[in-house]
């Protein structure tokens, strides 16, 4: 597949199959997670991978009920309360692996830097038939102290793109895309 291809049908997928990835695919993902730039040519990235789904389904508990909490009144959504309220909601889809991208350490450019390693990643699961979906209901839990604890991460560590990978159960359609607003300046 060519990168064009691979820009124009990568999608957030959210029905997996129970088939494992194997460590050798995944470990191809992150050597192109690491081809992104970096601030600075930093590379500051860390990445753990959790393939223990009684630990993912803790996580998706944990990450629910934090996201319930932690959101200002009004902010999530009826359709997305009742999503997180539901106890038989998993929010990795019961991918077989998670993959998350953090910065080692606070830095003006961590959210750019793990996000541009992200979209490496998931270019490059798209390439190998895989699907991937960047989890943002993880995201708040995991940057607490018990989250980074669950997954044995420092301190220091600011989790910035948690990406569930495996193999889709189908290829989900196009998203119609909306014209691009441009603003020209100069000839």
């Amino acid at each position: 597949m060519d990168l064009k291809q691979a820009i124009y049908t990568r999608r957030a997928v959210r029905a997996y199959t129970a088939d494992p990835v194997d460590e050798e695919v995944l470990r191809q993902l992150i050597d192109a997670a690491i081809q992104a730039p970096s601030a600075v040519n930093r590379q500051g990235w860390l990445f753990c991978v959790v393939r223990d789904q009684a630990l993912l389904a803790r996580i998706s508990h944990e990450a629910k009920a934090h996201a319930l909490h932690a959101s200002p009144a009004g902010l999530v959504s009826h359709h997305l309360e009742d999503l997180l309220n539901d106890t038989t909601f998993n929010i990795f889809y019961h991918a077989p692996a998670l993959i998350l991208i953090s910065s080692v350490s606070e830095s003006p450019w961590a959210v750019e830097d793990c996000a541009l390693a992200a979209q490496n990643l998931m270019l490059a699961a798209c390439d190998a038939g895989l699907g991937t979906c960047w989890i943002g209901f993880a995201q708040g839990w995991l940057r607490t102290a018990e989250g980074k604890a669950a997954l044995g991460l420092p301190a220091a560590c600011v989790p910035v793109a948690p990406i569930i990978v495996g193999r889709p159960k189908a290829q989900p359609a196009p998203v119609p895309r909306k014209e691009p607003q441009i603003r020209w300046i100069g000839p």
